[in-house]
């Protein structure tokens, strides 16, 4: 559920491949597929996958018996933190910062501060750590904010997010940003649920209406609004 070519999640999973020992935790994992193509690469690694919901566990046990890793991935639903290992050798933390997000504020800024102090102290001396997060490719307009959280504080930029990353007891080896093709991609798909239904469905089901105005919302949220303004950073680290 991010914008990632399949060329990009294998130079990710590569680094985390020569780096890792161990156990690798994967926060936010939905259904672990960039955990799951990391452990078919390292015969030597276990896999931990943690997500709030178990929606996309069925998916990804099913995909990790086809590959023969099932034995080495453990899925567990609900908080992260109260989850989380004493200590993991390496992790991945993809879109999914707002686990350690502050309680009590409607749509606060993006705490990438707590995500990266946290994931360090997950991780010993060396470990890897893949980093996604959301950031401002340019400046924000009130176009592109209107149907994200609303605010032009949300996100980082780049530069802010590697500093912050060195800041947080990291060594940035890679940074890398989802180009415009991921993205349209990525939308596309997201998206194509709406379109198939439709085309399936035809004017006459009573819903047809409704589920074309979602399609209309989410056309016009990202080509008219958040579209080259909403930035995904990867950045590949070492914990120091």
């Amino acid at each position: 559920m991010s914008p990632l070519s399949g060329q990009r999640a294998a130079s990710l999973v590569n680094f985390l491949k020569v780096h890792a020992r161990g156990t690798v935790v994967d926060i936010g994992c939905g259904w672990a597929g960039l955990l799951t193509r990391l452990l078919v690469a390292s015969p030597e690694l276990r896999g931990l996958g943690l997500d709030l919901k178990a929606d996309g566990f069925a998916h990804a046990r099913s995909v990790a018996q086809k590959q023969g890793v099932a034995d080495r991935l453990e899925l567990v639903a609900g908080d992260a933190k109260l989850h989380l290992p004493a200590s993991a050798q390496g992790a991945i933390c993809i879109g999914a910062s707002q686990v350690w997000a502050p309680h009590g504020e409607q749509s606060p800024p993006l705490d990438c501060a707590a995500a990266l102090k946290a994931l360090r102290q997950l991780l010993p001396s060396g470990a890897p750590l893949v980093y996604g997060e959301a950031i401002w490719s340019v400046p924000p307009t009130p176009a592109a904010i209107a149907p994200l959280g609303g605010r032009l504080d949300e996100f980082l930029f780049l530069p802010d997010l590697v500093d912050l990353a060195w800041a947080s007891g990291f060594a940035v080896v890679q940074v890398q940003q989802a180009s415009l093709d991921e993205w349209d991609e990525f939308e596309s798909g997201y998206t194509a649920r709406y379109a198939v239904w439709l085309a399936e469905q035809g004017s006459s089901h009573p819903d047809f209406d409704e589920v074309r105005e979602r399609a209309f919302r989410q056309r016009d949220a990202y080509f008219r609004g958040y579209r080259g303004v909403l930035g995904m950073a990867y950045l590949a680290l070492l914990a120091v």
